[in-house]
């Protein structure tokens, strides 16, 4: 299970920037104003060793009573969630009574504390930290999140004081997951009251889920295995995901954090949309979710039956209009309480997940570049060409392209996005994002002391004669 870390201080210390940071978004609001973040805001970190849930809270003033009282409360809820607290302190203003205060009531909250200081950059960080040590706080760090200094190192420390988890999994996590490696671990995911359990009994074949008509009937992710035509599942049926301020109840906050680990562990995310309500401000939240964690993507359009032919048309042409993006995720008009168009689900998740864990190799990969760039050069950088030379792979779940050459600063994100879709036309990739990275400097391939050349290339040659 993911860690989570909740983001705590007085206003207008730098939370909110802090966030963005660590999630590498711009998804909260931040102004030099206090107060500006009054809910709380979660995200899935991309700094540091590992992944993690990451939460910013509103600033703590120590009023109990109004609006500043229901902020501190949604704090406080943040707090009893997280397993690691940053309480972030402004290093330029000095120790405040708040502070104080603050470092107090997380001293009794039993959970790690790491006191950052932030905004120091141009400063010296010892001199800054000075007035801080007699908050008897363990961690101490100096960043300044605005410029991402300190931000690696902080999170290294964070993981390295992060208690053990052992005999804390869930049965998400026992069962299947690290149970069956041959699994694809597929998980539903969507507002409430789309029909996501209902979707879930209809591929299990049973009423392994609680559905009714309320929303927020579930409250937790749950596993569960099972196995179609040879082929092994782990499905997980997630809380539905509602706007953050219609979230009222610690237990309905925590089913967020639960929705976004299970897509981190996942393999491949089904997006179930209400045809009869249609794209929201929260469906395309929780899409961004998944796309920034790179899994596979199904969707399946819920409640298709019944619909006039013109509003099916209408909704058609609304998911090209908003979705037009995804062009690599498979779409399928389904009904899950009847089972019309369900049984497709599967084959495209086995789709996805065959494109998003497929090994590629150098060759093909650099022989797809160099008939890519004959077909379309990359544009001239002040009358110099731009040299792509030979590409590799540097992952999967998303496959990730690195493709290495010369100027590759200049590269602009429409001829990367152009090579992306010639690599997935090529190489038949649907149903997952595809990264591409550029690289400079010697050819990772050549051996010490040797110059960077083409080897490769002779290679491949001398080999097709």
């Amino acid at each position: 299970m993911l860690p989570v870390i909740a983001l705590v201080g007085r206003p207008n210390v730098g939370k909110s920037t802090l966030f963005n940071s660590l999630t590498r978004t711009r998804n909260a609001l931040v102004a030099d104003l206090p107060g500006l973040t009054r809910d709380r805001q979660y995200g899935v970190g991309q700094r540091g060793p590992s992944p993690y849930v990451v939460v910013d809270t509103g600033g703590l003033t120590g009023e109990d009573e109004g609006l500043a009282g229901m902020v501190q409360r949604q704090a406080w809820r943040a707090i009893e969630e997280a397993d690691a607290i940053l309480l972030l302190v402004d290093g330029r203003a000095g120790l405040t009574a708040t502070d104080e205060e603050i470092a107090g009531q997380l001293r009794r909250a039993g959970k790690p504390v790491h006191l950052v200081i932030n905004k120091a950059e141009h400063r010296d960080p010892d001199l800054m930290s000075a007035d801080f040590h007699v908050l008897g706080l363990d961690h101490l760090h100096v960043i300044a999140a605005v410029h991402n200094q300190g931000v690696e190192t902080l999170m290294e420390e964070v993981f390295a004081a992060l208690p053990a988890r052992d005999g804390e999994e869930s049965e998400t996590e026992t069962t299947g997951s690290e149970g069956s490696e041959d699994a694809i671990k597929l998980t539903v995911v969507g507002r409430p009251n789309v029909g996501k359990s209902t979707l879930v009994n209809r591929l299990l074949g049973e009423e392994r889920m609680l559905a009714c008509d309320l929303p927020g009937t579930t409250r937790d992710s749950v596993a569960a295995p099972f196995e179609r035509d040879g082929q092994r599942y782990v499905l997980m049926d997630t809380a539905g995901v509602r706007r953050r301020s219609r979230i009222g109840e610690t237990v309905e906050k925590f089913s967020v954090i639960k929705a976004l680990q299970a897509i981190e562990r996942s393999h491949v995310a089904v997006l179930v949309l209400d045809a009869r309500q249609g794209i929201s401000d929260q469906d395309a939240s929780l899409l961004g979710l998944i796309l920034d964690s790179g899994r596979a993507l199904v969707i399946g359009v819920n409640k298709w039956d019944r619909l006039d032919p013109d509003i099916r048309a209408q909704v058609k042409n609304d998911l090209d209009r908003r979705l037009g993006f995804l062009d690599f995720a498979k779409i399928h008009f389904i009904s899950a309480l009847h089972g019309t168009g369900v049984g497709e689900l599967l084959g495209s998740v086995r789709e996805a997940y065959a494109a998003a864990t497929r090994k590629l190799s150098t060759p093909e990969l650099t022989r797809i570049l160099e008939e890519a760039m004959a077909a379309h050069q990359p544009p001239l950088v002040q009358g110099h060409s731009i040299k792509l030379r030979y590409a590799h792979q540097g992952g999967q779940n998303p496959p990730l392209i690195i493709i290495h050459g010369n100027r590759i600063g200049h590269v602009p994100d429409s001829y990367r996005r152009y090579l992306a879709g010639v690599y997935r036309k090529r190489l038949d990739l649907w149903g997952t994002p595809i990264r591409v990275e550029f690289r400079g400097g010697e050819n990772p391939y050549q051996p010490a002391g040797g110059r960077a050349s083409r080897p490769q290339r002779g290679g491949r040659r001398k080999a097709g004669r």
